[in-house]
């Protein structure tokens, strides 16, 4: 049985500053929950309405009802187990060949989901600038469906991380090269603004190269692409035209 005291602590880690301070934060579902078993992240404990499902007679799993279930879930229809696990330490790996750099990212689900596609084609570093969504949120969590447990991804000035970087610093503009046709080079940094503001006027800065995708339907209604969308646009393409 889950006392007050433990709901309310699991209940405030919806909250930057509460996960900071008790430097925790939930994971939901037992499919997400089985992708911590084989990564870095340190579980410390699990709540689940049916433990016998994840199989883990190495670990203890407290038994709580689906009433308990839903007080200290942030889904709607809460699924059936919540673990509750240690923040990361942060730490920089080299840069790669190919890299995301998300400058002032907002929106939980999209970061979610580009965590996901960085999962999908390999990318194991995400730089973010300070502003960006925190990924310990539950609905970039829950977005990235487990992906965040094998993307590294650190927090950082953006304009001290790309006036030192090696790699070359790729943004995405309306004017740039369409994507179809550009070279990718050996080492690059796919840049990628704010849902509605775009990049900001300081690290465009250090942009060397603007890449657009082509707009092929004959409306003019659609202004813009969703960005995580126009993220596996570009993602695709790079990746299609490797040798």
């Amino acid at each position: 049985m889950l006392t007050a005291h433990t709901i309310k602590i699991l209940q405030s880690l919806d909250k930057k500053k509460f996960r900071q301070k008790y430097n925790l934060f939930l994971v939901e579902g037992n499919k997400t929950i089985t992708e911590l078993f084989n990564s870095n992240f340190k579980i410390k404990e699990i709540f689940s309405t049916d433990p016998q499902k994840l199989d883990r007679p190495d670990m203890s799993i407290t038994h709580i009802s689906e009433n308990e279930l839903k007080k200290i879930s942030f889904l709607q229809n809460p699924k059936d187990s919540v673990a509750v696990c240690y923040l990361n330490e942060e730490k920089k790996l080299d840069d790669s060949d190919l890299q995301l750099v998300l400058d002032g990212i907002q929106d939980p689900g999209n970061m979610g989901t580009i965590i996901r596609l960085a999962d999908w084609f390999g990318i194991e570093q995400i730089i973010c600038s300070k502003d960006t969504v925190d990924f310990y949120n539950p609905k970039v969590i829950m977005a990235s469906m487990g992906s965040f447990t094998r993307v590294n991804i650190i927090y950082q000035d953006l304009g001290e991380y790309l006036s030192e970087t090696k790699n070359v610093n790729i943004g995405t503009d309306m004017e740039g090269e369409n994507i179809y046709s550009f070279q990718k080079p050996e080492k690059m940094n796919l840049i990628l603004g704010n849902e509605g503001n775009g990049m900001r006027p300081e690290t465009e800065e250090y942009i060397e190269k603007s890449l657009m995708i082509p707009r092929f339907g004959k409306s003019q209604s659609t202004e813009s692409l969703n960005v995580s969308m126009a993220a596996g646009i570009i993602l695709g393409q790079l990746f299609g035209v490797r040798e």
